[in-house]
């Protein structure tokens, strides 16, 4: 079920605010919000899809990430324009999948899995695909594809209890947030830092822009 939630910054009956269409992100991740916000876009609506997320069988990696991000940018779109206020608004999707090879790893919720994915990334490289996905006013739809290559150091057992105790895997794909404790672990990293946390900054900055979004409207009041 598709459930509105709105910014605390600004309210349903005003969208988009002064000089803008209002944007809503299909998604419920504390984190995509930041990133947005950020870069001085305050979504005026949250509208996360509840989808199943199982790879199909053969699926790979890169796949995956394109699919689910479709299917969250199509489940928004189907709410937010049954909504008066969001039918002429910009919607961004985002989903992030971590793989070693074709093996895409879970977003643990169990201790076990969380501990099975460090001792997996311990000492090697692994790619983190994150889709991100946007729909235009006019229902045009732009996507794209960024692939980050991490390297973790090589983890101790005492390194793997002590993030394990720290409860912040729960919920992250590979057991792991880059921008929390983890960060530690991080030798190498070749790609995009935001897209492994959750969302690809430049990228989604472009397809806005590029399909007529003022992304950097608010940027003077930041100053």
């Amino acid at each position: 079920m598709n459930e509105l939630l709105t910014t605390d910054a600004l309210k349903p009956q005003m969208p988009g605010g002064a000089g803008r269409p209002p944007l809503v992100l299909a998604s419920a991740s504390p984190r995509r919000l930041a990133l947005l916000q950020q870069v001085g876009i305050e979504p005026d609506a949250l509208l996360p899809a509840d989808i199943d997320e199982t790879p199909r069988k053969s699926e790979s990696p890169r796949d995956l990430a394109r699919r689910l991000a479709r299917e969250k940018l199509e489940a928004a779109h189907a709410a937010a324009r049954r909504r008066d206020e969001l039918r002429e608004a910009y919607l961004v999707s985002a989903d992030t999948v971590v793989a070693v090879g074709r093996r895409v790893l879970p977003k643990a919720e169990l201790l076990d899995e969380a501990a099975d994915c460090l001792r997996l990334l311990s000492g090697r490289t692994h790619r983190v695909y994150t889709a991100v996905c946007i729909l235009s006013a006019k229902d045009r739809r732009r996507e794209r594809m960024v692939e980050t290559r991490v390297r973790f150091k090589r983890l101790s057992n005492r390194e793997i209890e002590g993030y394990l105790a720290s409860g912040e895997w729960r919920g992250k794909a590979g057991g792991y947030a880059i921008q929390g404790l983890a960060a530690a672990f991080v030798v190498k990293l070749v790609g995009s830092h935001s897209a492994v946390v959750g969302l690809p900054l430049y990228e989604t900055m472009s397809l806005l822009e590029g399909e007529g979004f003022p992304v950097r409207g608010a940027w003077g009041a930041a100053s």
